[in-house]
């Protein structure tokens, strides 16, 4: 039996939860940006970070709250534009924890961040996925994405240069 899983938009005050999240989903899985403890923010900060992001009125975080603890397990956050020629267009990160892919999260919080978009006025999402993550491809394509294009030698991971495709999809 899957855990109830509750899609929320994020508050200042989840700055600590999120920061677990993130740091756990940097530690658990190398599709990340970000390598095991390289994520150098504190609670405070983040919490600065969350109330400056939300302040634009243009860049969210929606989280996926899991269970009675309301344990955060997955987000997606969207940044929007700032200038007046790319505020149609905004830039997604999503992670979601391990124990939790497969159970349809993904699809929901994109859903609900398209939704959002949507009311903003924004026209174009943008993306990029390490080209052997699959299930993040797989999501990305179920989704409406589309690749434009492959950032060769983009990341180095494991020592290892890794190819991104950069993704995108335009709302009606």
């Amino acid at each position: 039996m899957s855990t109830v899983v509750h899609i929320r938009e994020i508050t200042p005050d989840d700055a600590e939860a999120f920061l677990t999240l993130c740091k756990r989903l940097d530690q658990e899985t190398r599709f990340m940006l970000l390598e095991p403890d390289e994520r150098t923010l504190t609670p405070d900060e983040q919490r600065q970070a969350l109330e400056n992001l939300l302040a634009t009125g243009r860049s969210t975080i929606f989280v996926a709250e899991a269970g009675q603890g309301g344990e955060l397990v997955g987000y997606l956050a969207i940044k929007g534009g700032t200038y007046r020629r790319e505020r149609q267009r905004a830039t997604l990160v999503i992670g979601i924890l391990q124990a939790f892919t497969g159970q349809g999260i993904g699809s929901r919080l994109f859903q609900v961040m398209e939704r959002w978009a949507r009311q903003r006025g924004f026209h174009r999402l943008e993306l990029t996925v390490m080209v052997h993550n699959q299930r993040a491809l797989a999501l990305y394509l179920r989704q409406g994405f589309m690749i434009e294009g492959l950032r060769h030698q983009s990341l180095v991971v494991d020592g290892q240069y890794v190819d991104e495709y950069y993704m995108a999809k335009l709302l009606e």
